[in-house]
């Protein structure tokens, strides 16, 4: 059955695709060369227990990266790190959580509430300090946001400095495309934002409500994300939480309650326009205790220049993060999170893509990065520092072509490729999908901002147009509900979980086409007469423009 889907799916449109976009021969030939097998192997290896959950500064995050250099180096790449190597040294400051943590949740003349750590909230200390003691009134701020182009400011009329802000994970419901992007999820309604924002305005702490529905993940994945070593880059400037915090429904239903409200009714008050923050009757009392360690891990870096002659002029970067969660040491039975599709099956694309560009008998004629970056789950922290430290001005990168969690499990019949449309290569992509016979699909699940939970988006804030390549819901032999099953099977019970394991039975077709499918993207931005740009008014136009007009 397998082959009989290779043979009549998008896999035996890739010949076909190349004629199609006017490939030169020898680019055809090499992209062709992409094989399902290579990206399957080094999966395996990547996704092993031997590599303990490649966790950020751990010794199997380390073999991970050395892998990987080896593979660039066996390739042809050049080195683009430090000193002549591949690696990119990234320092890092990590904060652990530790038991002797308490909150109390203390109502004006009422009960206490304690909380359990983990099971009713978790909470990290981003000011890095082995302890940390609050005693402070908490604030509903709504959505915590301030997005004057919006013309809506959470934080109006309410001094929240030396205090807790309570907010609610997303952002305030919208059908309008020009509302916070009507169902689309902006940056706005991110977690990491929530955090900085009030950091910003003053908060010694910030609470997020958590709810399923409107997080698009549950509670266990926030557990599983927070409940280990917490990960910043060391030398930050930007203002901090001493208590950067989630809590469960469950939890702010309580708090609520004890200042005579609901919930429900708080939540639908703040997604209206006349929404106004109000301090609660309740005060957060907390001793934050935290083992805190300095550290390095690395980005790896490969390029192979291009042939035109002086400085880069639009280079092209392919991204992929290779860290994952590491070890649960507290959990009984297998506690690896070995993370075989979040990102081996990322890692493999990038590693085959480096080896086809390489074995290309025809060079391009600017130059292409690979990179492999480190801290993706601590909050994309590496392709943040990427961003700020490329080995190519950002003014001279055409675009990024990043690869994160592909599932193996089929020839795609349809691609996601959420915010190419917001570049002048948009054209580009769909001339490319329908030649490979892919149906572009919008993300199935807008809520969720899947743009801004991957790599390219921070490349995005240093201003270089960035996507992420995936599939989407068809597949071949399958009906579309197929897809999405498999896509919510695999959120509900091995994303962020010890399960996410490799298996033999895994299919990489899927892997091998969208490389493919980024091959051909690639080359065509390379191969272009002018470079990409974002669309005029698009939320990055201005970084772009502040990185071309830098020395």
């Amino acid at each position: 059955m397998i082959a009989a889907l290779w043979c009549c799916g998008a896999w035996a449109q890739a010949p076909n695709a190349a004629t199609k976009l006017g490939l030169p021969p020898d680019a055809a030939a090499a992209m062709q060369g992409i094989d399902a097998q290579r990206i399957r192997a080094h999966v395996r290896f990547l996704a092993d227990d031997l590599l303990e959950g490649r966790g950020t500064g751990t010794r199997g995050g380390d073999i991970a990266a050395q892998y990987i250099a080896a593979q660039f180096a066996l390739d042809g790449l050049q080195p683009a790190g430090d000193d002549g190597t591949f690696l990119q040294k990234v320092e890092f400051t990590g904060v652990h959580t530790l038991p002797g943590t308490t909150v109390l949740l203390q109502s004006h003349g009422g009960k206490a509430l304690e909380l359990r750590l983990s099971d009713d909230y978790v909470v990290g200390n981003q000011r890095q300090t082995d302890s940390a003691d609050i005693d402070a009134p908490i604030v509903f701020v709504g959505y915590g946001i301030d997005a004057p182009e919006y013309r809506w400011n959470d934080y109006k009329g309410v001094d929240v400095k030396g205090k807790v802000v309570l907010v609610i994970v997303n952002e305030p419901p919208s059908k309008d495309p020009k509302f916070f992007n009507g169902e689309a999820l902006t940056y706005y309604g991110r977690w990491m934002y929530k955090f900085e924002e009030a950091a910003r305005q003053g908060a010694v702490g910030a609470l997020i409500i958590h709810r399923t529905d409107l997080a698009s993940y549950g509670w266990d994945v926030v557990r599983n994300s927070w409940g280990g070593e917490t990960v910043y880059l060391s030398g930050e400037r930007e203002p901090k939480l001493e208590a950067a915090a989630w809590i469960r429904t469950t939890v702010a239903e309580q708090l609520f309650a004890a200042a005579g409200l609901k919930l429900d009714d708080m939540i639908a008050a703040a997604g209206r326009r006349k929404f106004k923050a109000r301090e609660l009757p309740i005060r957060f009392k907390a001793h934050i205790a935290s083992q805190v360690r300095k550290f390095d891990s690395y980005n790896v870096i490969g390029i192979l220049p291009g042939t035109d002659p002086g400085p880069a002029r639009q280079a092209l970067i392919y991204t992929a993060h290779y860290d994952h969660l590491g070890v649960d040491p507290s959990m009984p039975g297998h506690n690896i999170y070995n993370g075989a599709v979040d990102n081996g099956t990322g890692c493999g694309i990038l590693l085959e893509l480096a080896r086809a560009y390489t074995a290309s008998a025809l060079r391009p004629p600017h130059p292409v990065l690979f990179a492999a970056v480190t801290a993706e789950e601590k909050g994309l922290l590496g392709s943040n520092y990427l961003g700020k430290h490329l080995p190519i001005p950002a003014a001279r990168v055409a675009l990024d072509l990043n690869y994160d969690a592909v599932p193996p499990i089929g020839e795609p019949e349809s691609v996601n490729v959420e915010g190419a449309e917001r570049t002048s290569f948009y054209p580009t992509v769909e001339k490319t999908a329908r030649a490979f016979g892919f149906e572009i699909q919008p993300d199935a699940e807008p809520g969720a901002g899947h743009y801004y939970r991957s790599d390219h988006f921070s490349l995005a804030r240093a201003g270089i147009p960035a996507f992420s390549i995936n599939s989407a819901l068809k597949f071949a032999g399958h009906p579309p509900e197929w897809g999405r099953a498999q896509r919510e099977d695999y959120t509900a019970n091995r994303y962020h979980r010890p399960a996410d394991q490799y298996r033999p039975e895994m299919d990489f077709s899927s892997n091998a086409t969208l490389a493919k499918f980024g091959f051909a993207l690639g080359w065509q931005a390379l191969a272009a007469a002018d470079t990409v740009h974002w669309l005029p008014g698009d939320e990055f136009e201005a970084a772009r423009l502040r990185s071309s007009a830098a020395p």
